[in-house]
């Protein structure tokens, strides 16, 4: 058997070129004692990737070079070698890698059911995007009924879901998003109250318009300049939520970081770092609630899925054009 890999081969400067990876056809070696083979289906597309990439300290160790691209995955056991928790035909979720197949020992794979969510979900609304939402807006946001929240990246993976979960939890939300489309998508969708086009609009003057007596909790995904228009509009003891920064991530000078801080100061406010990796013995948990949720039709999740690890490039670019919508996922099962 052959597995089709994307093997990292350069740390990337500004915006990732197609010659950062290297597509390689390597022959599947036999499963030791205790391994499993999984025939992957779905590869998660995320942000973070971009953080991966690059050398020097970080919430989690570099993508090596000549390695395995990092990435969440969900697919199926295919065959076992006396494997205490996996058998032939389970589904499961991991640190798969952008490959077609995995081998490995089963640490940090866990089993999904596929009659409960389709298997995209279990890397987007019910993987770590979800997760990223469910734990930033609720534990480090602490949203409270009556709340003005902001959400930037708004039609995004883990935007789109923090703004639902605050409705859910009897919030005011305004998201900003790019574009026509994505606006109306989550206030027509989704159910935010209102939403900004940073692409058309001024942000601070918008920011006034929808958020007229200020902001109590921001979710920033962005960065940039975009956060130094919301640090202008906070409310007393605010809560700032960094769980991101995509206009930043392929800069080829230093960041751009806010120059409005002393609002925190002004206004007895909080800005905190979030990474989804702190809240991993409470996923279960989180996830039980939104799958509540999705049955009951107040959370909707919504999947961008491109075909081909051949095409894996092109849309890993999305994530920073935003050509896309929802959570961005490549399929690379061949059928």
């Amino acid at each position: 058997m052959i597995n089709k890999q994307l093997i990292f081969k350069k740390r990337p400067v500004g915006l990732p070129s197609a010659d950062t990876w290297e597509l390689q056809s390597n022959t599947i070696p036999d499963l030791a004692q205790g391994e499993v083979l999984i025939q992957q289906h779905y590869i998660s597309l995320d942000p973070a990737m971009r953080g991966w990439m690059n050398e020097g300290k970080s919430y989690i160790e570099p993508v090596q070079i000549d390695e395995v691209m990092r990435a969440g995955s969900v697919g199926k056991v295919i065959k076992t070698n006396n494997h205490p928790k996996f058998k032939d035909g389970d589904y499961v979720t991991g640190w798969g890698g952008v490959q077609q197949y995995v081998i490995t020992n089963g640490s940090n794979w866990y089993k999904v059911d596929p009659n409960l969510a389709s298997l995209p979900q279990y890397i987007g609304t019910l993987g770590m995007p979800g997760m990223t939402a469910y734990f930033g807006i609720l534990e480090v946001g602490k949203i409270k009924e009556g709340d003005i929240v902001l959400v930037s990246g708004a039609a995004g993976a883990v935007g789109s879901i923090v703004g639902q979960i605050a409705k859910i939890k009897g919030c005011k939300v305004i998201g900003i998003a790019g574009g026509s489309k994505k606006c109306n998508y989550i206030v027509d969708e989704l159910g935010f109250d209102g939403a900004i086009d940073y692409k058309s609009e001024n942000i601070v003057e918008a920011l006034k318009r929808e958020c007229p007596k200020g902001i109590d909790v921001y979710f920033d995904n962005v960065g940039g300049e975009i956060l130094d228009a919301a640090l202008a509009r906070l409310r007393l003891h605010a809560r700032i939520v960094i769980c991101g920064a995509i206009s930043q991530y392929n800069n080829k000078k230093a960041v751009n970081g806010p120059s409005n801080y002393l609002s925190l100061l002004v206004n007895r406010a909080s800005m905190q770092g979030m990474v989804v990796l702190d809240y991993a013995k409470d996923y279960s948990k989180a996830a039980k609630e939104m799958g509540g949720w999705i049955a009951q039709g107040k959370l909707k999740s919504k999947e961008d899925i491109y075909d081909g690890i051949e095409n894996f490039h092109e849309t890993f670019l999305r994530l920073f054009s935003g050509d896309k919508m929802g959570k961005l996922v490549l399929k690379v099962i061949e059928e």
